[in-house]
């Protein structure tokens, strides 16, 4: 199974960019989505964006991932 996360683009230099998730920021590979801008949203696997998404699609897979994190953490208590 492959797990996709989402981050803003907060900087672009050449095929690299930075991307940002709560505040953690993450460097990334651009080469597979060229049209990509600052401060769009893309879902990023295995250091690489894979595809631009719009801001709700990202804050839906955020939200989902916030919820299983609360899930764990209640389960380890």
């Amino acid at each position: 199974m492959c797990l996709g996360i989402p981050l803003r683009v907060i900087c672009i230099n050449g095929n690299t960019a930075v991307g940002e998730m709560n505040g953690i920021e993450r460097k990334i590979r651009i080469d597979l989505v060229p049209n990509v801008k600052l401060e769009n949203y893309v879902m990023v696997h295995a250091g690489f964006a894979i595809e631009i998404i719009d801001y709700e699609a990202a804050k839906e897979t955020l939200d989902i991932m916030k919820e299983l994190e609360e899930s764990l953490e209640q389960n380890n208590r």
